[in-house]
């Protein structure tokens, strides 16, 4: 990013200034956040309220600190500006360097060591998942655990349970199943691991949160403590930890990235610093049951399975590149070409993720700085010609967000307020350190069928004439 002012293109600063300046034009709403620390991660954690012009809604985020204090997981509150709610000078009047009114940080995790990767538990999303850089992944009931002040010192605050089976640090690569609560993980080790914790979780907590009323639970820890049988010892009680259901070995390199099949928790994939994407079926065993062999040309990053349509399935890369796989056109001889290649970043790939408002709309991140919104329907056809597309984009983008001024390191879709999205970029790269937390959602004019939107310009244009036809 530091070359980005060499030549013809526009230096981070300049594009930054002219995207601000757009902001009214293409966006509903943004709110802009500064973090003192970086946060490697970004995750919707519950809705607890719906009000009239705005949602309030759980935000898990974390401060990766220098050591002076210690790393921390942070619960935030969230108002989540409701559509065509925010008026356009608001949303482009906010201070880079001020925290945003929308977030609040609501308890404070001290974390044994700096998270890097955070994800909720489908069924429930006060139960979430951390990787550090250890082997084990840690499960945390946030509302349960006490609030803790950050300073240096202080106790690590203790994990409800500890999930143990990695023979070497697991830093990134981690997913919750949708379907029941399974966990997954992939580590330096080259290997995919599996754990169930459904018998350390109480029934309330898997519950349809329809059934429930939404908020603080009534009593204390979902997680169900360990029984101190007399063979264990304080220790073990004290901290609770499962070994996992199967271990998988197919990986040469770092397993970067793993996602369940959403639905199943038997069939999930994996990709890693070997270039390989590779599916699993942990019915038939624990070796891979399909293995792409050179799925890109350099080391994958982050992998999404459609949960629209289960055959398709996303990678990032180091390459730059975004591709899509069709798991139909995969053979078990390691065959297998994407359905498509999606060339719109100039750096590395940290991130994919599908929407879940519309099947054939994604989101991509990487360290160009950029949050490119896709549309594999809009490749090829003759809708996206040039009069409704930029010139020089690649097929399929049709929105970017580049409020970041640095590598975009993890967002979101929030599946409570649709095309609301929740991105963090690590500055330390341009303004010498903390990150920067934004919530947005383009506009719907954006989106939204062509001639629907046409239809309602023409209702606005002929309500201008006629309101400056009166004056």
């Amino acid at each position: 990013m530091k070359d980005r002012g060499k030549g013809t293109q526009p230096s981070v600063d300049e594009r930054y200034t002219q995207w601000k300046s757009l902001v009214p034009v293409l966006y509903d709403w943004l709110a802009n956040h500064n973090l003192v620390w970086p946060s490697l991660s970004c995750r919707w954690g519950p809705q607890l309220e719906q009000a009239t012009y705005k949602n309030r809604q759980r935000l898990y985020l974390s401060e990766q600190t220098d050591g002076s204090v210690p790393n921390t997981l942070v619960i935030a509150n969230c108002e989540v500006v409701k559509p065509r709610v925010a008026a356009a000078e608001h949303i482009s009047q906010f201070n880079e360097e001020a925290r945003s009114p929308f977030v609040k940080k609501f308890k404070t995790i001290i974390h044994p060591g700096e998270v890097n990767r955070i994800r909720e538990l489908p069924q429930n999303s006060k139960i979430v998942a951390t990787h550090t850089d250890s082997p084990d992944v840690l499960i945390w009931d946030v509302e349960a655990q006490p609030n803790r002040h950050a300073v240096l010192g202080t106790a690590d605050s203790r994990p409800d349970l500890i999930l143990t089976g990695h023979q070497d640090n697991a830093e990134f690569a981690l997913a919750m199943c949708p379907t029941e609560p399974f966990v997954l993980s992939g580590g330096k080790d080259k290997l995919v691991v599996l754990w169930s914790i459904q018998d350390h979780i109480s029934a309330s907590a898997t519950e349809p949160s329809s059934t429930k009323a939404p908020g603080i639970p009534s009593g204390g820890s979902i997680i169900k403590p360990a029984s101190k049988n007399s063979g264990s010892s304080d220790k073990a009680a004290d901290d609770p930890s499962i070994g996992p259901r199967g271990v998988y070995q197919g990986h040469d390199d770092t397993v970067e990235d793993v996602q369940f099949c959403p639905s199943s928790s038997q069939v999930f994939c994996s990709v890693g610093d070997d270039s390989c994407l590779i599916l699993w079926d942990a019915r038939t065993g624990s070796t891979p049951s399909v293995k792409v062999e050179k799925a890109h040309n350099a080391d994958l990053h982050c992998v999404d399975w459609n949960p629209h349509d289960e055959n398709l399935i996303l990678t990032g890369s180091a390459d730059n590149s975004v591709r899509m796989f069709d798991r139909r056109n995969l053979t078990s001889s390691g065959v297998g070409s994407p359905v498509y290649k999606f060339e719109g970043h100039k750096a590395a790939v940290l991130c994919v993720q599908w929407s879940p408002d519309k099947s054939s709309v994604f989101g991509s991140a990487a360290e160009d700085g950029f949050l490119n919104i896709w549309d594999y329907d809009k490749v090829g056809k003759k809708k996206e010609r040039s009069g409704t597309r930029m010139p020089n984009s690649p097929p399929g983008l049709f929105f970017q967000h580049a409020g970041h001024r640095d590598k975009v390191v993890d967002f979101h879709w929030n599946a409570s307020d649709p095309w609301t999205i929740v991105s963090v970029s690590d500055d330390c790269g341009s303004t010498g350190g903390g990150g920067t937390l934004q919530i947005w959602r383009m506009s719907d004019l954006i989106y939204r069928p062509e001639e629907e939107v046409l239809t309602e310009l023409e209702k606005f244009k002929s309500h201008i004439l006629s309101c400056s036809s009166k004056s």
